[in-house]
């Protein structure tokens, strides 16, 4: 059993998949390669939670097993129908394979089609008799890329099923949407695309909340500065037009976490009908520990809302109420600490600094990420005006500080944290 932070079984997990709530549970279904704590030919692990804070580990639920998904079983969503769970998501086979490790391809020579699998409780899995295919790799150019289209994201509309997909056409990124009646025959409706948002969009997710569309995606190449990650979350409000599939992106953006470390985020609603959303925390490196070698996490599950035209992302309620012991010292994790933060203040939390500066919130890992390579050791966030209310929640592998109840949230995976903590005065609560 895990608590607060799911983290990666003694191997590699990245993505959050088939994220549901589902007959009385949460399912988090995930990128995995169970052989090894590093990146290789993806299966599905599965965990399930009654809380969003609790989870218990399942094991692997999908598994190559066709052709179209003979490398790897990627990316995808969940939903349910007639008491029936549907898993729609990316399989992967690779046309060159790398001779040293069979798991990986070399000179991205690959394709990629959109398979689906059933359950009739969300826990078994026939990934041998289920045909799985449901969109095979696209031909036309024009539409989108044989390689680079994945990672579906199903969702139900006035009346019609409807899915969209992450993917490039000339080194541009955008969306593709699909349109079906019966879940299992998708029709092609159209494309989206915004220049300068990098050459691939990963991870998309469509939702509505107070009849106000909300896109998250993970445009690649978006920083393209040379430093790690040019790959980041964003989110935006958008509109959907189901007759046409056309979607109108807003003109504004924000970053879904501006520390940069998470990635693809998948949403769902739960069980009181918020919108929640998960997202993987990037690990430069595995954790070794007597009990075997991991590498990878998930953040804290997170309520969005909209307000004024800007999206909040804040801890999900049952997370936040399960910190309710009040310590007396600091310890090294598994805590969350309160402090407000005006120009000029700042607190040291295990080494990892936060300030504000300018009316920013701005963070240091660089003592406690000594981690060969360009990534990003600074963070900050756009211009605050109102508001100095900080909630940080203190893993040993990540922090995450939410600013002004979810304004902001600038979440970094760090290597090394102390129990001391200085500077501002703080309140302090385990769970």
């Amino acid at each position: 059993m895990q608590k607060i932070h799911f983290k990666a079984p003694n191997c590699w997990i990245n993505d959050p998949n088939g994220f549901i709530w589902y007959k009385g549970r949460y399912h988090l279904f995930y990128q995995c390669f169970p052989y090894s704590a590093h990146w290789g030919r993806m299966h599905w692990g599965h965990a399930v939670s009654k809380d969003l804070v609790n989870w218990e580990e399942k094991g692997i639920a999908l598994f190559p097993s066709k052709t179209n998904d003979r490398s790897g079983c990627f990316s995808g969503s969940a939903i349910e129908y007639k008491d029936k769970m549907y898993i729609y998501y990316t399989g992967v086979n690779y046309t060159e394979e790398d001779p040293e490790n069979i798991n990986c391809c070399i000179n991205d020579t690959f394709t990629a089609a959109q398979l689906m699998i059933t359950s009739e409780d969300g826990m078994k899995f026939d990934n041998i008799t289920d045909k799985k295919t449901v969109i095979p790799p696209i031909e036309d150019k024009k539409i989108g890329d044989k390689n680079h289209t994945r990672d579906p994201k199903v969702w139900r509309g006035q009346d019609a099923w409807y899915m969209v997909l992450g993917s490039t056409v000339d080194k541009n990124g955008r969306l593709l949407f699909y349109k079906s009646s019966d879940l299992k025959t998708w029709q092609y409706l159209n494309y989206c695309e915004k220049d300068g948002f990098g050459w691939m969009w990963e991870c998309p997710d469509f939702f509505e909340i107070d009849g106000k569309g909300v896109m998250i995606f993970s445009p690649m190449g978006f920083f393209n500065d040379g430093n790690g990650y040019d790959s980041v979350a964003v989110c935006m409000l958008s509109s959907f037009d189901e007759n046409t599939g056309k979607m109108e992106l807003s003109e504004n953006y924000q970053l879904f976490d501006y520390g940069i470390d998470l990635y693809a985020p998948q949403s769902t609603t739960d069980e009181d009908g918020n919108r929640v959303v998960i997202a993987w925390a990037r690990m430069p490196e595995a954790v070794i520990t007597e009990k075997g070698e991991w590498c990878g996490m998930m953040c804290i599950p997170r309520i969005v809302d909209v307000k004024n035209n800007h999206v909040y992302i804040r801890p999900h309620t049952n997370v936040k109420n399960s910190f309710v012991t009040k310590l007396s010292a600091p310890k090294k994790s598994g805590y969350m600490l309160k402090t407000t933060l005006k120009n000029g203040e700042s607190i040291n939390v295990g080494g990892y600094v936060i300030k504000r500066e300018n009316d920013k919130i701005a963070t240091d890992r660089s003592k406690v990420f000594n981690i060969k390579g360009n990534y990003r050791l600074i963070a900050e966030t756009p211009v605050i005006n109102d508001g100095y209310e900080l909630e940080i929640y203190v893993d040993e592998h990540l922090v995450e500080v939410f600013i002004n109840n979810g304004e902001y949230v600038i979440s970094n995976v760090v290597y090394g944290l102390t129990e001391e903590i200085t500077g501002k005065n703080y309140d302090l609560y385990s769970a």
